[in-house]
Order: C-alpha cells, then structure tokens, then sequence
C-alpha cells in the first residue's frame, strides 16, 4: 500500500488551546503560507495530497470539557483521542452513535484518531444505515476560520436552532473550511447485547435482496451487509462459512435480541446461523474498519455510494472490467472496492458510480495518483460557484488543506 504524505520541513505547530491555534492560522493567513491541517495524521493519506510549508496539529487540544450522561450530550477539545471518549461513555453505558471507524489498518498507520478527525472527514460505520451520519449527530462546533477567527456553531441540545447551521457544512470538509477546536455530540446507550443473522451462500444480488427484507421488518435492523468469499475470510469468524455471507445486526437487551434474531431468521426462511455478543462485535468491527481492505493490500481502495439495489451491479462491474475486489454495507447502498493503483481503475470505478447514480471517494492510492486525478466528484458548475463562495468567506487567503478535496481550491 502507498505511504503516508512526506512530514512538512518543520515539525508541526500544535498549539494546546484554542487561542494558540487561531494565532497560527491568523500569522500563517498574513504570511499566505498554506496550512496542512489535522488532528494526529491518522487519515493523512486520505484524499488529495495536501503542498504546505508548514502543518498545524490539534493534537494537544485534547480533554473531554463537558459530559451529562442524563442530557445524553458530551463535548471534547478537537485533539482528543475517539478511544478516550469511547471509555468515558463506557463507564455510564453509553456510546457514540454513528460508530465511526478506525482506518488504521486501511492507512498502515498507528496514530490515533480525534473527535476532529473523525468530524471533519463525517466518517461513519455500519450503523448509518439505520441511525444517520455522523454530522447527524453533532449538536455544536468550536472553529477556527481561515480569517484567525473563533465561530461557534449549535450548542448542547438536540433542538438548538440559533443561528446557521455551520455544523452540517463543516462536516466532511475535510479541513479546508475551519479548524475545528471542539465538538458536542449527541450519545446514546450502548446495547447490552449484540446479535447477528449470518445467512451463507447467497450472491451479492440475493444477498442484498435477504438484507432489504430484514431491514423493512419490524426488529429494528442495525447493520445489514454482504460479504463474498473473499472478504468473508479474512474476518476469523466468517472463514468458517467458506462463502459469501450476508450480515444482519440486531441490537438491544439480551432478551430481546434473543427474540428478535430468531424471529428474522424464521421470517427471512433460510438456512442461517445466529452469532452471539461476542462474535458479533468482532464481525462488525472487522466491517467497520474494512479489515477485508486492510494494510496488507496493495493497490488503491474506493468507497462507492449508491441507492442499496444498485450495489451489487456496481461491484460486478468493477470485477468483471478492472479485476476489482469488494464488499458491500449499508444495506448495499455502500461499496467497497479495491484495484490496482491505476488511473485506468479509478475511471472505471468512477464510471462505475455515475453509470448506477451514484458517488464516489478514492479513500487510499499512492500520493503521485492521488494528486493527478480527481478523488471526489467534480461538482455541477452551480454547485461549484457556491463551494467557491462558501471557501472565500471561510477561508478567503486559501491556507486550509488547499487542494485536499478539489484541485485548485
């Protein structure tokens, strides 16, 4: 797989308040010096290769200012690591609610992920399909725009209409709109147990057919993905099965996990098995953290998102055309996809994703590639004046991550 970027020339500014990090981005917007920003560079290979003199770190912006377990709402400092918010939630029996994953294994990187980080990039795990995006869950914002100013976006409660809602722009900007200094989430409880629907042997069509059925039932599908042969083996607790395999995930109180796992499994009419808690959490972590994709891969990887019917003819024809490998989630509205390097495969992945409606992100690639070619969709034109309009007034000296996500801006 490709490396991380190359360190900028000097270490990186990482101031540990906010102040510090707006009187960076204020000299380096007087100085014009480009900025690369970020969190602790765990997702540096993400997207378009960032050119900056200098890279500005909100690494040691790090602790968790306000937590209500009752409100269900929990803020941290941008720096501060996902796992120690996790443990905190832990604690009191509750979660952050879009699961979002951890790509070190994607990335071969060690570096822990931030609440920033994860943030700004809108990165979300299997339970999107049931319960939303991560921007869907963000009730307020800390950020530092291009000009070195402070702007605060939403607040502590989940009806909080006060002002523009910053927080659904700035998430999934990748850090070229703000630095974001601190974040409020909505939570949730965490389920006590965890149960999955395995039903072995289905192709992807079939397979994404059995998947739509469980998620229109009534027993509150969490996770819904399919898996061939392929990808099923890397995952311990599917080589097993030795074929594809489509996933339900059914989350709650043990007894009603019990309940409702065996009930889709009479409904749905196949011959499936049940995994239980322990099992379960490993299975979907590994599908999370697109284990089936991970570092021992060369080659490039995409995510694909198209409406969940689409899937499987979009996975088909990147195996047949480019030798593609993939695996589907969100109900198989999300496609994984992994191929060589090449400029060749990115265009057929690309026309891929357009031919089924869809969109597309090119996740990792050596740098020379990712810098040649577009990584996102190129926008309409009236979409793009307003993404130009929207850079100007946030950033208008361009020196946040330019050129991260398009060309040029």
């Amino acid at each position: 797989m490709q490396q991380p970027e190359a360190p900028t020339s000097a270490d990186p500014i990482a101031p540990s308040d906010e102040a510090g990090i707006a009187a960076a981005v204020a000299a380096a917007g007087l100085a014009q010096e480009p900025l690369l920003v970020m969190g602790n560079g765990s997702k540096i290979g993400m997207l378009r290769p960032v050119q900056a003199a200098r890279s500005l770190s909100t690494r040691n912006l790090t602790g968790i200012t306000h937590y209500s377990p009752e409100e269900l709402v929990i803020t941290a400092r941008a720096g501060t690591p996902l796992a120690d918010i996790e443990a905190a939630l832990s604690e009191r029996g509750q979660h952050v609610i879009a699961e979002p994953p951890d790509l070190s294994a994607l990335f071969g990187t060690n570096a822990p992920q931030t609440i920033g980080g994860i943030a700004a990039t809108n990165l979300s795990g299997p339970r999107r399909v049931a319960w939303g995006a991560m921007r869907d869950h963000i009730l307020g914002m800390r950020v530092v725009t291009g000009w070195g100013e402070v702007i605060h976006s939403g607040g502590r409660v989940l009806k909080n209409v006060t002002g523009l809602d910053l927080c659904k722009l700035l998430a999934g900007s990748h850090g070229t709109l703000g630095v974001i200094t601190e974040v409020t989430l909505k939570v949730l409880p965490a389920p006590e147990t965890i149960g999955t629907v395995v039903l072995p042997g289905l192709d992807a069509v079939a397979g994404v057919a059995a998947i739509s059925a469980a998620l229109g039932s009534p027993y509150s599908v969490s996770g819904a993905a399919w898996l061939p042969a392929r990808a099923a083996a890397r995952v311990p607790a599917l080589a097993a099965f030795g074929a594809p395999v489509a996933l339900v995930r059914i989350e709650d109180f043990a007894a009603s996990v019990r309940y409702r796992t065996h009930r889709l499994r009479d409904d749905l009419r196949y011959d499936a098995t049940i995994l239980d808690d322990a099992t379960s959490r490993t299975v979907w972590r590994a599908v999370r953290d697109v284990v089936p994709h991970g570092a021992t891969d060369a080659g490039a990887v995409w995510r694909v998102s198209v409406r969940p019917s689409a899937g499987p003819s979009v996975l088909r024809e990147v195996i047949d055309g480019i030798g593609a490998t993939g695996y589907l989630d969100w109900g198989g509205g999300l496609v994984w996809i992994a191929a060589p390097a090449t400029a060749p495969a990115h265009a057929a992945v690309a026309a891929a994703a357009r031919a089924a409606g869809g969109t597309w992100t090119l996740m990792r690639a050596p740098e020379p590639l990712r810098a040649g070619i577009q990584v996102v969709p190129p926008e309409p034109e009236a979409l793009a004046r307003i993404t130009r309009r929207v850079k100007a007034a946030l950033d208008p000296r361009a020196i946040l991550n330019p050129g991260r996500m398009y060309a040029g801006i």
